[in-house]
C-alpha cells in the first residue's frame, strides 16, 4: 500500500453536490499508510455543516474497502465561507470580496451552446446602461471564467493585454463594463490545457488581484457544468445568487436543472432562470418555437425560483457578439435590446439596488 495507491484510491469520492472528485479538486494535502493504518488530510472551504460530515464518511468508507488497511485516520481541516454582504455594503476589504464590491452574481448553465456567454454579455451591457441613467457609471463588471473557450473579449470588443498596477490586473473597460477574462492573457492559438488546480488559482487571482474599483454588480461567466470552476468560485468569492440559463428544450432544461441543484447545494441562492432562443420571429410577427417551448419556465418552478425573462432568438444578437458590439449597444432601441433591459431591472429590483 502506497500514497499513491490511497490517493488513486480517493479519486473515488465527490465532492457533495459536484460531479468532481476530491483529488481532482486539489483538496486532499497528504496521504499515507503506516502499520495498516491509512492516514489522510483534506483541506474544504464551506459553510454548510453537512459537507464535512458526508467528506468524512465517504472518505472512510473508501479506505477501509482497500486490501491491508485495518484503521483510517482523517484530518478535515474546514474554513467557514465567507458570509455573502448585505444589501447595500460597500468598501469590503476582508475575505475574499474585493473592496468596493456591492453583488457578486454567477451567470452559469448546466450545458454548452445554450448562449451562455452572450446572454452575460448583454446583460452586464444593459444593467451599465440603467445604472449609468442612475448617475452610476462604470458600476459593472464581467469576469469571464470560461478558462478553456474565453470568449467574452471577442464579444466585448477587447483585445491586448490588460494594464498592470503595482501587483495587480488593471481590466479594460468598455460599453461601460470593465472585464477580465483569460482572453486577455493567452494566444489565440494557444490552447489552455490545465488541470484543477491550475483552474482554481485562476479564479482566485481574478478575484483578488485584480482591481475591479467600485461595483455594483460583478457578472461571473461560468462554464458549463459543476466541475472545477464552479467549486472554485464557491469557495473563493461570496456569491449573492446566480443565474441559470437555458434553452427551451429538454436535453437543455434536464441538465441546467442538475446545475440549479449544485448551487442550492453549496449554498448560493437562485435569482432566476433565463430562457434563451424561446423563439424566431418571423417577418409578419409569427413565433416559431425552434427548440420547444416552456422549457424555462419549467425549471424554474422545479428549482423554486423566478423566471426572469425569455430572448428570442434574433440575428442582431449574433451579429453583435461577433462584431463586438453587444446588440444592447448596437441597437439600444431594437427589440432584443429591450428584453436584455428588462431581465437586468429584474435582476437589479431581486438584488435591492
Amino acid at each position: 500500500m502506497t500514497t499513491d495507491t490511497i490517493k488513486e484510491a480517493l479519486k473515488q469520492v465527490k465532492y457533495p453536490g459536484f460531479s468532481r472528485d476530491i483529488v481532482s479538486f486539489g483538496l486532499v494535502r497528504s496521504a499515507s499508510f503506516a502499520d495498516g493504518t491509512a492516514q489522510v488530510a483534506v483541506s474544504i472551504t464551506t459553510s454548510d455543516p453537512k459537507v464535512p460530515t458526508m467528506l468524512k464518511a465517504d472518505i472512510e468508507q473508501c479506505l477501509r474497502a482497500l486490501p491491508g488497511v485495518k484503521d483510517v485516520i482523517i484530518e478535515l481541516a474546514v474554513s467557514a465561507a465567507k458570509a455573502p454582504p448585505k444589501s447595500g455594503q460597500t468598501g469590503l476589504g476582508s475575505g475574499n470580496t474585493p473592496a468596493g464590491l456591492k453583488h457578486s452574481v454567477a451567470i452559469a448553465s448546466g450545458k454548452g451552446g445554450v448562449g451562455k456567454s452572450t446572454f452575460a454579455v448583454n446583460l452586464a451591457c444593459a444593467l451599465a446602461q440603467i445604472l449609468e441613467k442612475r448617475g452610476r457609471p462604470g458600476r459593472v463588471g464581467l469576469m469571464d471564467c470560461d478558462i478553456y473557450g474565453p470568449s467574452v473579449p471577442l464579444m466585448m470588443g477587447l483585445n491586448g493585454r490588460p494594464e498592470i498596477d503595482g501587483e495587480a490586473l488593471v481590466p479594460p473597460e468598455r460599453h461601460g463594463v470593465k472585464v477580465m477574462s483569460m482572453g486577455f492573457l493567452v494566444d489565440d492559438n494557444t490552447p489552455v490545457v490545465w488541470r484543477g488546480p491550475m483552474i482554481m488559482k485562476t479564479i482566485q487571482q481574478f478575484v483578488q488581484n485584480v482591481k475591479w474599483g467600485e461595483l455594483d454588480v460583478l457578472l461571473v461567466d461560468l462554464p458549463p457544468g459543476t466541475g472545477d470552476a464552479q467549486l472554485s468560485l464557491v469557495q473563493t468569492l461570496p456569491l449573492d445568487g446566480a443565474i441559470i440559463v437555458t434553452t427551451p428544450q429538454t436535453a437543455a432544461t434536464n441538465v441546467a436543472r442538475k446545475g440549479g441543484v449544485m448551487f442550492q447545494k453549496v449554498n448560493v441562492p437562485l435569482l432566476g432562470v433565463a430562457e434563451n432562443m424561446s423563439w424566431f420571429e418571423e417577418a409578419n410577427g409569427q413565433k416559431v418555437p425552434l427548440f420547444g417551448e416552456g422549457g424555462g419556465a419549467l425549471i424554474a418552478e422545479a428549482l423554486g425560483t423566478t423566471l426572469l425573462g425569455q430572448v428570442p432568438l434574433y440575428p442582431e444578437i449574433r451579429a453583435g457578439g461577433d462584431c463586438g458590439l453587444p446588440v444592447v449597444v448596437n441597437s439600444p432601441g431594437s427589440k432584443p435590446a429591450q428584453v436584455f433591459r428588462e431581465i437586468a431591472g429584474a435582476l437589479l429590483a431581486r438584488l435591492k439596488l
